[in-house]
């Protein structure tokens, strides 16, 4: 199975509602779709979603560097030899993980293809047939965050709220408001995206656990990893590592320091399948449970992320896959089931998804003149 193209495309999907994070405003959501075909016409997809200032990369750049650099050395690889695949791109260029996520998660959608299974039996198999879904709360207005989360109750039982810009007092505020608003209902985790320093969280996490808050995510800066260790040992409530572990290495050194209970994984920030797989595997031996994150994913990205989180045994603490709900249109067929509070893994050969190219040409983002 030799690669014969890759080819890439710069989309802006429309969203219901502005998302806020803390480092961003999405009222548009940017991918990078990669499309790669085969000698023997087999043709793969693959979606890199990007949140604005969450990592080092931009659309813009990313099909730059799939385009002109990693690109024009593949052509003629046999992408069966997945591991060598991945190995041979970091030759090609160092880092650059979105980019090479994205054309790894092509190939992988184009092996199972060929192979008529799944693409979960690449990565040794289903584990979990669905996976408990959680939505994030981004309006950053306790009424309207309230109302929104009561109007998702059908469908999702684990809400998420974004803090961290802006006041700490009304963010803790915020997420406790919510918390009473919704009762046992559903439970209620934060993110707070990096933005606090060490005194702030010390203060706002222990709020945070006496008001019924579950989990605590990434309220340090990623490199601050001795905080992280002692808010872990300091706080019964979970903390979560995100921005913090992005590499197998990241993974290693937190495990090592016990400075996390568990780690949000993404395929893009990790750059690619197999090594979400790497970080998974390193969680699990370390005893650290895992969170299915998200970058906003469509239909191609929140299939191919399904179907590696439901090979990991220790991923317990569901998946922010809701961007098929946010997402007011994709420019690929809806493959996407939910039901009873959970994503349904699809089982259909590869990511089980067919471009629609009409909408891949409406959605294109226009080269600036």
């Amino acid at each position: 199975m030799k690669l014969h193209s890759i080819d890439t495309t710069i989309v802006d999907l429309p969203v219901a509602r502005p998302h806020k994070l803390a480092m961003a405003v999405i009222d548009r959501h940017s991918q990078v779709i990669v499309r790669v075909r085969t000698e023997c016409g087999v043709e793969g997809l693959g979606e890199i979603a990007i949140i604005p200032h969450y990592g080092e990369e931009a659309p813009g750049a990313i099909k730059s560097m799939i385009d002109e650099v990693i690109a024009p050395y593949l052509v003629g690889y046999d992408i069966r030899r997945l591991e060598g695949l991945v190995q041979f791109m970091d030759q090609i260029i160092k880092n650059n993980a979105y980019a090479k996520g994205g054309i790894e998660m092509a190939c992988v959608d184009a092996i199972a293809r060929a192979m008529n299974v799944p693409a979960y039996q690449l990565f040794g198999g289903k584990l979990h047939d669905s996976i408990p879904l959680l939505w994030v709360l981004g309006n950053g207005v306790i009424d309207k965050d309230i109302a929104e989360a009561e109007a998702r109750l059908g469908d999702y039982k684990l809400f998420l709220v974004k803090i961290g810009k802006g006041d700490p007092r009304e963010n803790v505020d915020r997420a406790l408001a919510i918390r009473d608003a919704l009762g046992d209902r559903a439970q209620v985790r934060v993110d707070i995206n990096q933005g606090w320093d060490e005194a702030t969280a010390t203060w706002g996490i222990g709020e945070l656990q006496a008001g019924g808050i579950e989990i605590i995510e990434q309220p340090l800066p990623g490199h601050n990893v001795e905080g992280m260790r002692r808010l872990t040992e300091r706080f019964t409530v979970p903390i979560m590592a995100d921005e913090g572990v992005m590499t197998a290495q990241d993974a290693l050194r937190i495990a090592q320091r016990n400075a996390a209970d568990a780690f949000s994984v993404k395929v893009t920030k990790h750059g690619g399948m197999l090594r979400t797989k790497q970080v998974a595997n390193i969680a699990q031996a370390a005893g650290i449970r895992l969170f299915g994150g998200t970058m906003i994913e469509g239909q191609i990205g929140t299939s191919a992320y399904a179907q590696i989180f439901s090979t990991m045994p220790n991923l317990t603490l569901g998946a922010q896959l809701f961007g098929p709900h946010l997402l007011t249109d994709d420019i690929a067929s809806p493959v996407i089931a939910f039901k009873d509070h959970a994503l349904v893994v699809p089982d259909l050969p590869g990511f089980g998804v067919t471009l629609d190219t009409d909408k891949l040409k409406f959605y294109q983002r226009q080269a600036a003149r």
